[in-house]
């Protein structure tokens, strides 16, 4: 597994060139796009026909899951405007991969949108953390 996110970070990472860092990087040059089309590899622990989910490479609690729409949208916002649906199974999926992670007495799921918020892949995902007690307010 790789242990950072971006070619400028990584530079042993298997592709060939940077990841895109604006807001809107086409498909084709996006980490999470090539995770969905299991070109670069993930320790993918749910997956539905419109969603995935895969463990964080840098995990900030002792759960820490990244979930994915398989379609590409830069935020959720975006993901929303073009298929509200995709909204509803996105968290269907967050549901799930709770379940599936034994977090029924709690976790935390996060968007970070846009760079101030400190989103580093441009591709609507939501992270779920648990494991833990999660502090407030946080970061």
């Amino acid at each position: 597994m790789f242990k950072c996110g971006v070619q400028a970070e990584c530079p042993s990472a298997p592709y060939a060139r940077p990841m895109s860092t604006d807001h809107d990087p086409a498909a084709s040059d996006c980490l999470f796009c090539k995770i969905v089309a299991r070109q670069i590899p993930a320790e993918i622990i749910h997956e539905t026909a419109t969603t995935l989910a895969f463990r964080d490479i840098e995990p900030q609690a002792p759960t820490h899951v990244l979930v994915i729409p398989k379609e590409h949208r830069p935020n959720v916002v975006a993901l929303g405007a073009s298929s509200p649906q995709g909204v509803v199974e996105l968290f269907e999926a967050v549901g799930a991969v709770a379940s599936q992670e034994g977090l029924e007495d709690g976790y935390r799921s996060v968007f970070n949108t846009g760079a101030l918020a400190q989103q580093m892949v441009f591709h609507a995902h939501v992270h779920v953390l648990g494991g833990r007690a999660m502090t407030w307010p946080p970061g």
